[in-house]
């Protein structure tokens, strides 16, 4: 499923593209048919990105203070597209990285059907399109979230207090990730996958970050201490930003992709150990193991991860 820094891009862009319009909202597939009627007409405020899930803050235009929440999560096979004019700067899709490798695809193209008024008339919904948000220049699509949902400002406000600290928060200390995890027996491979222990954090970035750190993925959290877990905590800021710069999960260094840019690197040069089974290391040549834990395929290098000492 797509990982923080595709929410926090997706975040971006439908600010750039939105914010500050009153939007017209439906539901095209109808099952966001009532969440579209309390939206529809309103003003976007904000998105912002918490970790994996998207929250879009609507107020009515004549009373700011009027706010609801629309909140989604995409899953593992969500995605919104943008379409619209040729100044509607959006890319045609975000999200399902199970079919676009983590990055958006495509470009906006030039629409010419308006209305009257001067307002992209947008071309009629292909497939099942949960949810439709259209501008005067132009409009995005929801297809295939885990969950979409309205709701008030403090319903998502509770919402994201079960969620621990998203690294690229700027303003996010380690400290809440730090002590739930210290309090875990679990294996430190399977907390980083946790929501309510730290936001954002997927497959990749758990696998990578704990390589990166040369950290044992089974060493049990309480047991890893503080310099560990703010290690992991700090590798994972890092690689997510070079994600929300790049639209790509790109997590090795310049000397161990010799000619290869980090534009260029994904995907055979992109990472150290996800999807990399009975390869080399690039660091020690070990072959690079793979198994299931957490529900999730877990790649290491039993070399340059070994078992932590009992």
């Amino acid at each position: 499923m797509p990982e923080g820094h595709t929410i926090h891009r997706l975040a971006r862009r439908l600010s750039e593209v939105f914010e500050g319009e009153e939007l017209a909202v439906s539901s095209p597939q109808g099952r966001f048919a009532r969440g579209a009627r309390l939206l529809d007409g309103r003003r976007l405020v904000s998105a912002r990105a918490y970790g994996k899930q998207l929250h879009l803050t609507f107020a009515l235009p004549a009373d700011p203070d009027d706010r609801l929440v629309m909140r989604s999560h995409l899953g593992l096979y969500g995605a919104w597209s943008f379409a619209g004019d040729d100044r509607f700067a959006a890319s045609s899709s975000i999200g399902a990285p199970r079919k676009m490798g983590e990055r958006e695809s495509g470009s906006s193209r030039t629409h010419a059907l308006r209305y009257d008024d001067g307002r992209v008339i947008p071309d009629p919904p292909v497939g099942a399109v949960r949810a439709r948000l259209a501008g005067r220049h132009g409009w995005a699509d929801l297809r295939g979230p885990a969950e979409c949902r309205v709701e008030t400002v403090s319903e998502a406000a509770m919402a994201l207090k079960r969620l621990g600290p998203d690294p690229l928060n700027p303003a996010a200390s380690p400290d809440l990730f730090v002590a739930r995890a210290s309090r875990s027996a679990r294996p430190i491979a399977a907390l980083l996958l946790e929501q309510q222990v730290i936001a954002g954090v997927g497959n990749i970035f758990r696998a990578e970050s704990l390589f990166r750190q040369g950290v044992d993925p089974f060493l049990p959290s309480r047991a890893a201490g503080e310099e560990t877990l703010l290690g992991l905590w700090q590798e994972n800021r890092e690689l997510m930003e070079i994600g929300v710069r790049l639209g790509r999960i790109v997590t090795t260094d310049p000397e161990d992709r010799p000619g290869i840019p980090e534009t260029a690197a994904w995907p055979e040069h992109a990472n150290y150990v996800y999807k990399r089974t009975g390869e080399p290391c690039l660091h020690c040549g070990t072959p690079v193991r793979e198994m299931e834990l957490a529900g999730r395929n877990l790649f290491w290098c039993p070399g340059c991860q070994p078992p932590s000492s009992p």
